[in-house]
């Protein structure tokens, strides 16, 4: 879908097989391109990557190459520099001197939402996990789990707190948990989609629901 007019933008090749994935499940897949910024001539795959190569792809929406935009990234982490707040004033930022405001901030749990001041089409962010929150996809992606895969994860996390000493950094604890996790499911090894290919999700999570309706508002 290398001509798509609808972009997601994420933060690279792991992320882009998962939303591809939801994608699907939304049947979006055949109009929105899921990519990061290699994918579109960026530089780096990563938060800064998708961050600067914002102020490339903005001019294609102004000059009708592109019709949307949205963009989903980790908060990360206060204390490194980051978190959820300092990313919304970030891309508020950059949006800014092409026309885009943010709109819904008091109910950005359902996700973000940039109006242009000349109509052009709304552009879309969503802060991992929850707008709100510091932390990264593998965090939305335990407030989704199903209840039954709740005593397995359990167990994943208990074996992660039980190493001494860990080989990680302590705040990439949730996304050890989330691999041990997978790496105990039927087909192991096949990275976060595994989660929607194996249908491990509860798609009527409110974090599900909502990253799903702001999706859908977007695209």
């Amino acid at each position: 879908m290398a001509n798509s007019k609808k972009i997601l933008l994420v933060e690279g090749e792991t992320d882009k097989s998962f939303f591809e994935e939801i994608c699907k499940k939304l049947d979006l897949n055949t109009t929105v391109q899921v990519a990061p910024p290699r994918d579109l001539g960026g530089t780096h795959n990563n938060k800064e990557g998708v961050l600067n190569h914002l102020e490339i792809l903005l001019p294609q929406l102004e000059d009708g190459q592109l019709k949307n935009i949205a963009v989903i990234v980790d908060a990360d982490y206060i204390k490194h520099g980051s978190g959820h707040q300092k990313t919304v004033e970030r891309v508020s930022n950059i949006l800014e001197p092409f026309g885009f405001t943010l709109q819904n901030i008091t109910s950005n749990q359902k996700g973000l939402l940039f109006k242009h001041s000349d109509g052009l089409e709304n552009f879309g962010l969503w802060v991992m996990p929850n707008n709100n929150h510091e932390g990264m996809l593998e965090d939305w992606i335990v407030d989704c789990i199903k209840n039954t895969e709740n005593s397995l994860f359990q167990q994943a996390t208990t074996a992660v707190q039980q190493l001494s000493p860990p080989k990680f950094k302590s705040h990439l604890q949730t996304k050890a948990e989330v691999a041990t996790w997978l790496a105990w499911q039927k087909t192991p090894g096949h990275g976060l989609k595994s989660v929607m290919n194996e249908s491990l999700l509860d798609e009527n999570s409110p974090p599900y629901i909502g990253l799903s309706d702001w999706l859908k508002s977007i695209f």
